[in-house]
């Protein structure tokens, strides 16, 4: 089965929501609709970016799961940006 993950930027945290739980809130949401590979926070450019990598069966799943993941972030965090990739030959490919 393809591997894709979904690659969101964030902006800003909404009062509340504490720094550890988005993590584990993005992977869980992705775990709801698929399997989860991998979840991870990275630190690029001063900005933080959740990443969480799932299987889907093709790249409209990819993308329905991707907005979904994307949606409920939306509810703890305001995003700058997101987009989903397809693994394909060693390298992220974004998914149109």
């Amino acid at each position: 089965m393809p591997s894709y993950r979904v690659t969101m930027s964030i902006e800003a945290l909404h009062p509340g929501t504490a720094p550890a739980s988005v993590v584990p809130r993005a992977a869980a949401k992705a775990a709801e609709l698929t399997t989860v590979e991998a979840s991870d926070l990275t630190i690029v450019a001063g900005a933080a970016r959740v990443i969480v990598r799932f299987t889907a069966d093709d790249a409209a799943s990819a993308l329905q799961i991707g907005a979904q993941v994307v949606a409920d972030l939306r509810v703890v965090a305001e995003l700058r940006a997101s987009l989903v990739t397809e693994r394909v030959k060693g390298t992220w490919v974004p998914v149109h």
